[in-house]
């Protein structure tokens, strides 16, 4: 199979698996912070587990590496945290909304870590996605929880956009789990200094649900995520994940039991459209480039 189309199935497959994510918010009983570190550990073990059986080496080529594997892992960090704290505060459907925000973020940041120009497709699609994200977000007031959840999950979505450029323009010659190990290793270290008691003190349960937050809904998608943008532009990546508030407002409904109105619905359609339309754009591109240099 052609490695775009291959990585296209790849990331809509991983995008309902990130959208599960959006669940532990509300589902384990820790702060964001406690929540990050413990997925952080169960992803960072389970990669080195991937590595070791696939026999990849484990050290990175240069110390220049090692450096932008620091500043991903930060990146990464500070995302994660605001990510489950955007929807600790306000709600999961308008947690992921707030966060979706990244990307029109993403397409107006990718002129200045690749040699592309805006055009009107791109601002046409990423004002859709605007909207969509817009028309979903409830009636809020500025003195609220859900003001202050917005307001950190775009913060969460600018740390997002600036990870997925950074790592491939500077990264994207490693694999998925083998960059994905040194980001959660540099998280695990990280929030080791901000990490409280409560999580060595949780119940069974708990640390349960934090294994298959790390495993099933990190380390195998974040792989799979960090490997597809080896192949597809980051803004391609982004309007794909656009589904993810749509995945992750369905299993807030029946999981837990959420009551989103009717703007909620209209805006996920739009913005799975815009996902929809990119994945149609990026593989029409793919095969011009294609047949372009088969013409050479």
């Amino acid at each position: 199979m052609d490695p775009v189309k291959k990585s296209l199935i790849s990331l809509h497959f991983t995008v309902v698996l990130l959208g599960a994510t959006a669940l532990f918010s509300k589902i384990i009983p820790l702060s964001a912070i406690d929540i990050t570190f413990g997925r952080s550990i169960v992803a960072c073990l389970m990669l080195v587990v991937i590595l070791k059986l696939t026999k990849h080496k484990i050290r990175l080529h240069s110390k220049k590496d090692y450096g932008i594997a620091l500043i991903l892992g930060l990146l990464m960090a500070a995302h994660w945290v605001t990510y489950f704290a955007a929807m600790q505060y306000s709600s999961v459907s308008v947690g992921m909304i707030a966060l979706f925000t990244f990307p029109v973020i993403t397409v107006l940041l990718e002129p200045f870590f690749e040699k592309i120009r805006l055009v009107w497709q791109d601002l046409f699609s990423a004002l859709i996605v605007l909207f969509g994200i817009c028309l979903i977000v409830p009636e809020i007031s500025l003195d609220n929880d859900v003001t202050l959840g917005i307001v950190i999950g775009v913060v969460s979505a600018l740390l997002y956009a600036l990870r997925n450029l950074i790592h491939r323009k500077h990264f994207s010659h490693y694999s998925g789990a083998h960059a994905m190990a040194y980001q959660t290793l540099v998280i695990f270290v990280c929030l080791s200094f901000f990490s409280s008691e409560q999580l060595f003190t949780a119940d069974k349960h708990t640390y349960i649900w934090l294994v298959v937050l790390g495993t099933f809904l990190t380390a195998l998608p974040h792989a799979l995520i960090a490997a597809s943008l080896r192949h597809l532009r980051a803004k391609t990546f982004s309007l794909v994940a656009c589904m993810q508030p749509f995945w992750g407002t369905i299993m807030a409904i029946v999981i837990l039991n959420e009551q989103p109105n009717w703007q909620t619905f209209l805006g996920g359609v739009l913005v799975i459209s815009a996902a929809i339309y990119e994945t149609i754009s990026a593989q029409k591109l793919h095969g011009k480039q294609s047949r372009t240099s088969q013409g050479r």
